[in-house]
């Protein structure tokens, strides 16, 4: 009906026309974040589900050979870890992700432990049977030496990049009382660092606790990078 020109249906026109608090607006934007919320929730689910039936859910007695990190540590950034080829050119971290990284830290010349180290790091990754293409190899060289020009054969289908060592320390750690070559790292692919296997690993034992985490993550972990 409209306004009679009375000032009394005037005032009262206006005041109806008035947004009322708490109306829709709100409502809406709460909907949203919680739409969010659920779609964060759903995307992690997997991972989640993967880490907790391998990690939580387990039989009594159960062990794993591997050291479980607390928090996981994520890949940093090319500021803070500052990665290069072999011939100097930079690498982004964040490209390293999408595949399981399997690594070894060790200096270029490559003493008898790191030629050790390496290779058992491969015969693993190849036990793996199929599983072996979601695994990459990666050796990390934290010192300034060029690479032993008797390993480039044996390095073959790996990655071998150079970081600075104290960089590299604020991202990996060994256990105490032992030096950061002593180790093999796991780096889930979403980037996070998650398992360091103990000095003087047992390999079967490895490969048996990366066998367990292929299966845990086949729900949501594919082999290779886009």
């Amino acid at each position: 009906m409209p306004p009679t020109g009375n000032p009394e249906d005037m005032v009262q026109l206006s005041v109806h026309s008035l947004p009322q608090p708490g109306g829709a607006l709100p409502q809406r934007t709460r909907s949203g974040r919680w739409k969010m919320l659920l779609v964060m929730a759903i995307c992690a689910a997997p991972v989640v589900a993967s880490y907790f039936t391998y990690y939580v859910i387990r039989p009594q007695g159960r062990t794993n050979h591997g050291t479980l990190i607390q928090p996981t540590r994520a890949i940093p950034s090319l500021a803070d870890l500052p990665l290069q080829t072999l011939e100097g050119q930079p690498v982004d971290p964040a490209s390293l992700k999408q595949q399981w990284l399997f690594i070894t830290v060790a200096g270029g010349a490559c003493d008898a432990l790191c030629e050790q180290q390496l290779y058992l790091q491969r015969q693993i990754r190849e036990s793996l049977g199929k599983e072996k293409d979601r695994v990459d190899r990666l050796w990390l060289i934290n010192d300034a030496q060029p690479m032993r020009a008797d390993l480039k054969k044996a390095m073959e289908g790996a990655m071998v990049l150079r970081v600075a060592p104290e960089a590299l320390a604020r991202w990996l750690a060994p256990d105490e009382g032992h030096a950061l070559n002593e180790h093999w790292y796991l780096v889930d692919p979403m980037g996070q660092w998650m398992m360091r296997f103990p000095a003087k690993a047992e390999p079967r034992l490895v490969l048996k606790d990366l066998n367990k985490l292929m299966r845990a993550a086949a729900g949501w972990d594919e082999a290779g990078r886009p």
